[in-house]
């Protein structure tokens, strides 16, 4: 009959403690009273010393200097400020990035630019009435080659083919201004065009170096852009009531306890932060493969593709190709004569623009190569930096922003006093965070805007993919993407990876047919439930046998 006494003094002991660190005098709540006041809210009602904390919902339950109403304000006030934490941290990757986007697209505009001011300054001289009656055709292709760049949905390699048609044309009737070339005959010249070669190799071979070079610029500078864009979208997605709870339960509960020079202890810090970023963590995947992709097209660009060579002297290549028509003009005259018939003499008269032509001209191009060469090393190590943004999140919020103590403090705010914290670190992303001591965490309903986010990963990694081997994609049509496959399966290797046999996101998954058994249908169903009953009379049998033996 003594336990109950017993227990009732071991229980007041245990709870002795829970006043503070020593002493039996209720402590100042000055400290939280200046904090609370620093925050923006009134003095009135709070304490001026610790009172019985029964009252509160997310702090411990001890001696308290926070009334209801400020164990409120304070979670309200958490939640503002990881959310500002989170969209700081996301605004300095948000400026890289865009920082990458504005320097490449500036030097890849430029290039574009200088070339077609170079031909607008040289081909008067050159080329005279050829030029100036024909201005037109060559600002609508450089008109179409920045369109293109700016992800319009403009099929490139028509563009430049419209260009070569639409010139020849011109040219053709400048050159032989003593026939009356009607519209039906430039019809016939023009499919005779492919065979007779009138530029000579220079069409088809700047529709090969150009396309790729413009593909993969486009695709490059876009990839900034959605990376950019992800982070700002993800930044803004709002903490659930649960993480509140447990931000402000890491933050502002040891005020409250009259501990506000406690700092959090690190591994606290990082499953509270773990557990509220959880789906974030789960971009991880397809955000590394975003960044080494990007830094795969990076060096084509600098590399194979020749960006620099092949934007930059566009303009010299339209002058060798109109040279070359120029040098060929009788030959290839007399080959569409052949195949289309002669055209009619003209009216009009010979015109002297034939003596006026000029021989062939070299046109120089300032190379901007180191400048690219710079850009991409630039973009390069930023690229690098990004890669574990996600994952590394936690310890940087942790570490820079909350202020936790160093790992190895064992006398730090663990969530419900001084003292170590014993639970193990949990893993990164969702799944991981089904054992989550601190934040409780549903790993079954997944936070749909950063679903789709990732899936605009995917999209874009499959467009830098594609852009990696010279393969166009419409910017504007998604439809494929966005099936449940993934976008990101026809990366190449050499961009991904082995990406398709580690990453679970675009693995199919897996089904298995049920096999046939035999005695097929509800036959064979019913024939298979004669064992339970049988063993069900056997055993109705043998509980009354035992009855009747009793």
């Amino acid at each position: 009959m003594r336990v109950f006494p017993w227990g009732f003094w071991l229980l007041c002991v245990a709870s002795a403690p829970a006043r503070g660190d020593s002493g039996s005098k209720a402590r100042s709540c000055a400290e939280v009273r200046q904090l609370y006041g620093a925050k923006g809210f009134s003095l009135s009602g709070v304490p001026q010393a610790e009172i019985s904390g029964e009252h509160l919902r997310i702090c411990p339950q001890g001696y308290t200097c926070c009334t209801s109403e400020m164990e409120e304000n304070f979670a309200n006030k958490s939640r503002s400020e990881f959310e500002a934490m989170m969209k700081e941290a996301g605004r300095s990757v948000q400026a890289t990035l865009t920082a990458q986007h504005r320097s490449f697209d500036s030097y890849f505009q430029d290039l574009l630019n200088k070339s077609e001011k170079a031909l607008y300054d040289a081909f008067p001289s050159m080329y005279g009435e050829l030029y100036t009656q024909n201005m037109k055709v060559f600002k609508d292709l450089y008109s179409e080659l920045r369109r293109y760049y700016r992800s319009s949905n403009i099929n490139l390699e028509e563009a430049l083919n419209e260009f070569w048609t639409r010139l020849l044309e011109r040219l053709f009737k400048l050159l032989n201004p003593q026939y009356h070339i009607t519209d039906e005959y430039l019809d016939c010249m023009v499919k005779h065009a492919e065979q007779h070669k009138p530029f000579g190799e220079v069409p088809r071979d700047l529709k090969v170096k150009a396309t790729r070079a413009f593909i993969a610029a486009r695709s490059y500078a876009q990839g900034f852009l959605v990376g950019s864009d992800v982070v700002k979208k993800v930044s803004q997605v709002s903490l659930s009531h649960e993480c509140t709870r447990a931000i402000m339960k890491l933050m502002y509960c040891p005020h409250c306890r009259g501990m506000s020079s406690v700092k959090p202890c690190n591994n606290y810090c990082l499953n509270v932060v773990k557990g509220c970023l959880a789906n974030q963590a789960d971009l991880n995947t397809e955000w590394k493969y975003l960044m080494d992709s990007l830094m795969v097209v990076a060096d084509r660009i600098d590399g194979p593709y020749n960006v620099d060579t092949v934007i930059g002297t566009i303009h010299m290549r339209i002058a060798e190709a109109i040279s070359n028509l120029q040098e060929n003009k009788d030959s290839i005259t007399a080959k569409v004569f052949q195949g289309c018939g002669n055209p009619k003499i003209s009216t009009k008269g010979s015109s002297s623009e034939d003596k006026k032509r000029r021989g062939k001209v070299t046109l120089e191009a300032k190379s901007s190569a180191q400048a690219l060469e710079m850009l991409v090393l630039d973009a390069k190590g930023n690229l690098t930096a990004l890669k574990t943004y996600w994952i590394t999140l936690p310890s940087s919020l942790c570490n820079r922003r909350v202020m936790a103590s160093s790992a190895s403090d064992d006398k730090c705010w663990n969530g419900m006093t001084k003292g170590s914290y014993l639970p193990e670190v949990m893993g990164d992303g969702l799944a991981n965070q089904i054992n989550n001591p601190e934040v409780e965490v549903d790993i079954t309903k997944p936070d749909m805007t950063i679903r789709q986010q990732i899936m605009q990963l995917k999209i874009m990694t499959n467009r830098l993919g594609n852009a990696n081997i010279g393969n166009d994609v419409d910017f504007q049509d998604t439809s494929d993407d966005m099936s449940g496959s993934g976008s990101g399966d026809s990366c190449p290797d050499d961009v991904c990876g082995k990406r398709l046999s580690k990453s679970p996101s675009t693995r199919q998954p897996e089904t298995h047919a049920i096999p046939k058994q035999s005695g097929h249908g509800v036959n064979g169903a019913s024939s298979r439930s004669w064992p339970s009953a049988s063993l069900l009379l056997l055993s109705v049998g043998v509980i009354a046998a035992q009855h009747l033996w009793r």
